[in-house]
């Protein structure tokens, strides 16, 4: 899943632009989906404009934004004549999900068997570029006139080749494994221009002597063409290996002439897919390095419109961690606390309710914060950008009522100890001529002078704090049990680290 634009748009702005010569915002080309959906159901007469909370959860739960995306890129990029026909041909098809995967690396690194096996299990079409020169087009027949001649195919040729191939009916249908194409950058952009953009991208790596040992070794079964190898790859029938026969194998000049050509060429290829890209070592056995690529491939990326809820003890760094997502991934960091003693100071009749509980040292009733909540998460802010809540819920029945309104789509348990949270907690204190803050041990004062000054607030005292991580411990099972699909992140750790956790989680689906 992924709550962030995709490498997508970047490439429909690329081709856009290149046609056409002239800067095109990527907003201007795809309109993110769920802004399309809040553009028809907000509600105008209400200002700040808010948005029906259920319309995120059954967006979600269905894949709209994830489809609508998926016909939009795929009306631009193809460009159709007729453009009601094509989309209704896309909805025809068995999956939006068909696969569109690049597998590229040196020679004599696996991308043949790898490639052939991976088509076979998502029922998609394998093409390299040996079955291009195999097609009858007038194309193929261009094609192999330079491989006779043992010429490089000219870029462009090899690009109309492709666009040809994968505009057929079976690729349309059935999705494509695309084995050894491109090999340069120039051939990776030019792509991108014809609209062959894929969703995965794997290279397979190995260092330069296990290549070439492997180059020396290679066997073919003239029946299906699959490649084996003595040491590293061999059939497991007995049948298949009698009748297996000597490759072709160019000579150890030729072979380092190609591989040295890849290396020159690898890290501007990685480049042009560096969002959709994923490296895998193809220094281990075989069996291994399909499962890697198998398990990347089946990765689906969704355009979904992230409600991210924080939860954990106090101390664990709830806070500093929403603000760093929020200020990476522009979403909206909303603090329960902050947020209840911003109500209760806009003079409002509700502000004033709360006011006073805040006065008498109350908790405020749950009727009051779910109402404040419901409101804040459901303006347009929320709604386009996403949110990342903290300081609610804090047992079942909250949590329980929160799930009626504005269900999260990632949750996150932050796990720290009780001595480190004391140790966070209760070892901080605040400058009150600067307003810095200071920790005994991980930022003590500057001088003697600061030190002396320093003040501690009274929720961090000793009791205060052992009084709240007793009553989180009390609720956590029930609130683990709310959100059993939950991510349970180890806060105990820096911040960065701790941030990185909670980033790759965000992509998982």
């Amino acid at each position: 899943m992924t709550f962030f634009p995709n490498n997508k748009q970047t490439l429909l702005s690329n081709r856009l632009n290149k046609q056409q010569e002239i800067k095109i915002p990527v907003s201007a080309i795809l309109i993110h989906p769920s802004i399309l959906l809040l553009l028809i159901l907000m509600d105008e007469t209400v200002k700040p404009l808010r948005i029906p909370p259920q319309m995120s959860v059954y967006a979600d739960k269905h894949n709209i934004f994830h489809l609508e995306q998926s016909m939009l890129s795929s009306l631009v990029i193809d460009q159709p004549e007729d453009p009601i026909s094509y989309l209704i041909s896309l909805l025809r098809r068995s999956s939006m999900d068909i696969p569109r995967v690049l597998l590229f690396g040196p020679t004599a690194v696996g991308k043949h068997t790898v490639a052939k096996k991976l088509s076979a299990e998502l029922r998609a079409v394998h093409v390299s570029i040996h079955s291009l020169l195999e097609g009858q087009s007038e194309l193929s027949v261009q094609a192999r006139q330079y491989t006779l001649k043992e010429q490089e195919l000219p870029a462009e040729l090899l690009v109309r080749l492709v666009q040809q191939r994968l505009n057929e009916i079976d690729c349309f249908n059935r999705g494509w494994v695309l084995e050894g194409i491109p090999q340069t950058r120039l051939q990776a952009l030019s792509l991108q221009q014809a609209g062959v953009i894929p969703e995965h991208v794997v290279v397979l790596e190995a260092p330069d002597d296990v290549l070439l040992e492997r180059s020396q070794g290679k066997l073919v079964d003239p029946l299906t063409g699959d490649v084996y190898h003595r040491t590293f790859i061999w059939p497991v029938d007995d049948t298949v290996a009698q009748r297996l026969e000597e490759g072709r194998s160019p000579s150890e000049t030729q072979r380092l002439a190609e591989l040295q050509r890849y290396r020159c060429e690898a890290t501007g290829l990685s480049s042009a897919y560096q969002h959709v890209l994923k490296i895998i070592n193809a220094d281990q056995p075989h069996a291994d390095i399909y499962q890697q690529v198998l398990a990347f491939v089946r990765t689906r990326r969704r355009s979904i419109t992230p409600r991210i809820l924080l939860l954990g003890p106090p101390g664990s760094g709830k806070s500093h961690q929403a603000r760093l997502l929020s200020e990476k991934y522009k979403m909206v960091d909303v603090c329960c606390g902050q947020l209840l003693r911003s109500v209760a100071a806009d003079g409002s009749a509700l502000g004033d309710e709360i006011q006073s509980y805040l006065d008498d040292g109350r908790p405020v009733p749950d009727s009051l914060v779910l109402q404040v909540l419901e409101e804040r998460l459901s303006r347009m802010d929320c709604s386009c950008r996403g949110w990342i809540l903290h300081g609610f819920p804090r047992d079942l029945q909250q949590a329980k009522s929160q799930q009626e309104s504005q269900q999260p789509n990632r949750v996150f348990f932050l796990e720290l100890t009780d001595d480190v949270c004391l140790e966070r907690i209760t070892l901080r204190a605040t400058d009150p001529v600067s307003g810095e803050r200071f920790h005994a041990m991980t930022r003590p004062a500057p001088s003697s002078e600061v030190q002396n000054r320093l003040k501690t607030r009274p929720e961090d005292s000793t009791d205060t704090v052992t009084h709240k991580l007793s009553q989180y411990r009390i609720h956590t099972a029930a609130l683990q049990s709310v959100y059993p699909d939950a991510y349970h992140i180890d806060a105990d750790q820096d911040p960065h680290s701790v941030f990185e956790a909670l980033e790759s989680r965000l992509t998982v689906y």
